[in-house]
């Protein structure tokens, strides 16, 4: 499960790497160091988070072990996606209040330094984690499916969300429509302008998917300037291109 693990985290931050380079060429230039620094933790994150999700499924599959099914009616069909909702909302808030504790004085020395050692964050900081952590992300999805009952392919919807997200919030750029970004959906939403500006001020914006936990605990400041300044000028440009 390492090997799928670390796959995954190349295959997706390679497919943002090549959009980066093709919509902001040079966003990365002089970072081959970081990167490479990156990569290395990312490869030790992807070894912690391989384990427990390879013990799971070894059990689902020999011993029954877990909620997990294969059987698409055994359970009706709009509880599909009410698990990925659940798995994303659990997952999240479990984010929020162990990101927020990583930031407290001790443990970011300890641990988080690691992850927020990459200034700008790129495509490949998404896990560039220490292993505590990479330890205290990796244990969410396992409990959860001993408690809430998930068909196998919304578990992989899951995992793609967790992937996509991770990287497209770390880009320095940000890839999702002005029209969603600035929507009232997108005020609930986190993307790369939001997440930015937890790594730009670090004592803020400290969520994964969603800016509940940030809006109830004051904790939301809003997005990064730079890259909403940013986006402003690329679709200015492209209108101009356009005329």
């Amino acid at each position: 499960m390492t090997a799928m693990v670390a796959a995954r985290y190349f295959l997706t931050s390679g497919v943002f790497a090549f959009a980066t380079q093709r919509r902001r060429p040079g966003l990365y230039a002089g970072l081959g160091v970081q990167i490479a620094r990156e990569i290395r933790w990312s490869m030790l994150a992807a070894l912690i988070y391989g384990a427990p999700t390879g013990l799971i499924i070894w059990g689902w599959r020999h011993h029954g072990w877990t909620q997990i099914y294969s059987d698409w009616s055994a359970h009706s069909l709009w509880y599909l996606p009410l698990s990925v909702f659940l798995y994303l909302v659990v997952q999240d808030s479990w984010f929020y209040w162990s990101h927020r504790a990583m930031h407290r004085p001790r443990l970011f020395r300890l641990a988080h330094a690691v992850h927020h050692a990459s200034r700008p964050p790129t495509v490949w900081t998404a896990m560039s984690f220490h292993p505590i952590e990479a330890a205290s992300g990796a244990i969410v999805i396992p409990i959860l499916v001993f408690f809430v009952p998930i068909h196998i392919a919304m578990l992989g919807v899951v995992l793609i969300v967790a992937s996509v997200m991770g990287v497209t919030n770390h880009m320095g750029w940000e890839i999702f429509p002005r029209w969603l970004v600035h929507s009232r959906l997108g005020g609930w939403l986190i993307t790369a302008s939001h997440h930015e500006r937890h790594h730009e001020e670090y004592r803020c914006n400290y969520g994964l998917y969603f800016r509940f936990w940030d809006r109830v605990c004051g904790t939301d400041r809003g997005l990064s300037l730079r890259i909403v300044a940013d986006a402003e000028a690329h679709r200015r440009s492209a209108q101009g291109v356009r005329a």
